[in-house]
This record gives structure tokens, sequence and C-alpha cells, in this order.
């Protein structure tokens, strides 16, 4: 894996700083969430391999247009060939693993993996990626650890995620080495749910117009 391919990642998301991390129960809720959140403003989302249908609302949300749909929690070589095959445009993990990061290599989308210390940020630096998700963000410390991490290794951009909320997102934003933040508030399960495909956009909306300079 080379650093051209997450320089694509910042292309796909095209200065959207804001990314919906999205856990659908069901592949029903594909289309409206794919609406609602492009309603709201977004850009880009990251559908999790936690459900038995993700591949399905993966295909159905890379499918709307209106989004550039990534798939998270990619754990083996094998998801990421399936999470590419039904229309990611990128994967994320939630740890550092190898095989995952050249199987993407092989199939020629961004990687962002998973670190929670320095000593796996300094194998995804030698592995030629720069882009890392700091997961999970908050229970490691939030922003102080953050900045802990950033200080030595400065060409490393973050994507931090897990437990980040709204009251939160502006002050991640404002890090100098965060490119963009994941959440998972603007869409959740209950939500999903619910049918609360207004509330969904509402909160979307408001992330989105947190984001922008």
């Amino acid at each position: 894996m080379t650093t051209d391919a997450t320089t694509d990642l910042a292309s796909m998301l095209d200065g959207a700083r804001v990314l919906p991390v999205l856990t659908v129960p069901s592949p029903g809720s594909a289309g409206p969430l794919a609406d609602a959140l492009a309603a709201g403003g977004a850009r880009c989302a990251e559908v999790t391999f936690r459900t038995p249908d993700a591949e399905q609302v993966l295909k159905t949300m890379a499918a709307h247009g209106a989004l550039t749909v990534g798939a998270g929690t990619v754990l083996t070589p094998e998801q990421a060939e399936r999470a590419v095959a039904a229309g990611a445009r990128f994967v994320v993990s939630p740890g550092f693993d190898e095989e995952v990061i050249a199987k993407c290599s092989e199939l020629g989308v961004p990687v962002v993996p998973g670190i929670a210390s320095a000593t796996e940020l300094m194998r995804a630096l030698r592995a030629g990626l720069d882009t890392v998700k700091l997961f999970p963000a908050e229970p490691l410390g939030g922003i102080p650890m953050l900045r802990a991490l950033a200080a030595p290794f400065p060409q490393a951009r973050f994507v931090p995620t897990g437990g980040i909320d709204a009251p939160r997102l502006s002050a991640y934003l404002a890090e100098r080495a965060v490119l963009a933040v994941g959440g998972s508030w603007m869409a959740t399960p209950a939500h999903l749910q619910r049918g609360e495909y207004e509330e969904i956009r509402r909160l979307t909306a408001e992330a989105v117009d947190r984001s922008t300079p």
C-alpha cells in the first residue's frame, strides 16, 4: 500500500470532514437512510460490517449516487474483498492488520487502519499509510491522546472515531492532524428502527454545519 492511495481518500472525502458511521439493522433502511444523509449535506458514509445484511446495505447506499460509501469494521481480507465487490470505495478497520492492508492494496482501494498506540502508528507509517483511524478515540483519552500521537509524527493524519458526539465534534476538527471525524450519533440503530429519517437529516445537517469553516 502506498501513500498515493491514502491521498485518494482525501480526494474521495472532497473536503468533507464528518464521516457518518452506520450500523444498519435492515437493508430496507438503506435507501431512506441515504436520502436523509444526502439531504443533510453528507457526502460520504461508512457502513460497518456488523450486521448480516451489511453487504446489501452497502450496495444499496453505493448505488444511491449522492454519497461516497466505504466499509467499516472490516476484520479480514475476505471481508475487504466482499465490501469492494458491493461498492465500497474505501475500507476502514478497527485495528492494524497486515493482511487486510495487503488485500486493499491488491484491490486498489484506500484503507484506514485503526491504531491505539504509537507502536501501531509506526507500523502504519512503515506500511506507507499516512492516514489512520484513532480508535476508540474517547476511551483512549480523546484530544490529549490525539495530540500526544500527532506531535512526534507530523506526517500522520487521523480520523478519530469512537465515543465522539456532537458537542465534541468541533474540538476534534480544530486539530491540525485531523482529516475527518467519524461518528454514529447522526444515525443510530435506534433512529433507524423508529424510522426517524427527518431526525437523521437534522443531526447530519447540524454536524455538517459545525464542520464547515
